[in-house]
């Protein structure tokens, strides 16, 4: 067959060839670890809603249902550096596979008690805390799975699968966890603890080594750190984006709860706001499916820019103020949002060294995720000292700033090309 126009070209990317490799479809161990995650981010999302419902219905506390939510974020602020020295000294596959055992079983005894009885606040705080250790370490020796088990050439194609199984998960997780609440305020727990197993196997039957082999590096721990960062700083598309984006992820729960807030205001029950905020995960999932589209027409400054002048689209609400205006303008921010994330992390898998890898991966998410809690916590203030429409004034404020940064940074300005990893990512990965 002739040779492929680019790297992420027109063909749906689960079907793709590259210069004769077989499509993903038919790469065992990505299939293996897309299934596996499949399943177990599927089951983290079911939880997701049902922690604050079994709080709310054992202890009548909405303060309590927000501490089982903030004890199950914070090891993210808390492990993800030292989580990604880990991943680049010990073997990945064995950290994975530990962090789903330990969530699974700490999940599996919540169940348990939950069918036993009324089990302490403290309890669930506990295997809130232990699910959120979990997620950190597993979601920084992933990035090191994906990039083993696909070649340069395939990356994009393997990473927009990724982006898109997250999008169908979000959407459909939270409404699935309600429904498996309604069964029985265990059920979600078992089925979560169920799913771990599921991934646990699946990462078992997988073949390919998680690292390149390396040698055991003696330093310390600080020093390891100190050398993940120096390499994302040194590396200015991957150093602006993680600044741009980590902002963003500031303003993204804030104008989720402003639609929530906003809804509220207009009467609108609980089941149309699960709608609109719903819309927004649909329009994530249609992003991850349009992705190698996009990728294949535009370069990567174009796509990141994309997303950071939709923001401008909220405007729209602070001229009127309407809950379904700020859905609707919400739409195209979600279809851009998974298409950057797509190049982006691509472009920082395929840029860092594998033995670096762990380490600029916790690096990024920190930045990224540094300030992310505070985005509901601000938008609440604001809207309780102004109101709904002032806070989305705020935030469509931040977002002509990023916008404006965006489109005059050089970094994003001779933003890597996809299209070249394919031949040359081993060169820019020494």
């Amino acid at each position: 067959m002739g040779r492929p126009r680019s790297l992420s070209g027109g063909a749906p990317a689960w079907d793709r060839h590259r210069d004769g490799m077989p499509p993903l479809r038919r790469n065992r161990d990505f299939v293996l670890l897309q299934g596996g995650q499949l399943l177990s981010s599927a089951g983290s999302q079911t939880t997701t809603i049902a922690y604050p419902l079994v709080v709310l219905a054992t202890t009548h506390s909405a303060a309590a249902a927000g501490l089982v939510g903030f004890a199950r974020l914070v090891p993210s602020a808390l492990l993800t550096l030292p989580a990604g020295v880990a991943a680049d000294r010990v073997d990945r596959r064995g950290l994975m596979i530990g962090s789903d055992v330990l969530r699974g079983i700490a999940l599996g005894a919540l169940a348990a008690a939950l069918i036993a009885g009324t089990p302490p606040l403290w309890a669930i705080l506990v295997v809130a805390v232990v699910e959120g250790v979990g997620i950190s370490v597993f979601g920084v020796a992933e990035n090191g799975a994906l990039r083993a088990v696909v070649p340069p050439e395939q990356l994009a194609d393997a990473t927009g699968v990724l982006i898109g199984r997250r999008s169908a998960v979000f959407l459909l997780g939270p409404p699935l966890g309600g429904l498996l609440f309604g069964l029985g305020h265990a059920v979600p727990f078992a089925v979560d603890a169920a799913t771990y197993a599921a991934s646990t196997v699946s990462l078992l039957a997988m073949r390919t080594p998680f690292q390149e082999t390396r040698e055991h590096d003696r330093a310390r721990m600080r020093a390891q750190l100190a050398e993940g960062l120096r390499f994302l700083w040194r590396q200015p598309f991957l150093r602006t984006t993680s600044a741009i984006y980590g902002i963003g992820n500031f303003m993204v729960p804030a104008v989720v709860l402003t639609l929530v807030v906003s809804a509220r205001d207009q009467g609108l029950s609980g089941g149309r706001t699960g709608v609109l905020v719903a819309a927004i995960g649909a329009a994530t999932l249609v992003g991850s499916l349009v992705a190698p589209l996009v990728r294949r027409r535009l370069p990567a400054r174009p796509i990141l820019l994309l997303e950071l002048w939709s923001w401008l689209g909220l405007w729209v609400y602070v001229a009127h103020p309407d809950a379904y205006v700020l859905a609707a303008m919400l739409v195209p921010f979600g279809v851009c949002a998974s298409i950057t994330d797509s190049v982006v992390l691509t472009l920082r898998v395929a840029l860092t060294p594998d033995r670096l890898l762990g380490r600029v991966t916790s690096a990024a998410t920190t930045l990224a995720l540094a300030i992310a809690p505070l985005g509901p916590l601000a938008a609440g203030s604001l809207i309780s000292a102004a109101s709904a429409r002032a806070t989305v004034a705020a935030i469509a404020a931040m977002g002509l700033g990023l916008a404006v940064w965006g489109t005059l940074s050089p970094a994003v300005r001779t933003a890597p090309a996809l299209a070249g990893l394919g031949r040359d990512a081993t060169e820019r990965r020494d």
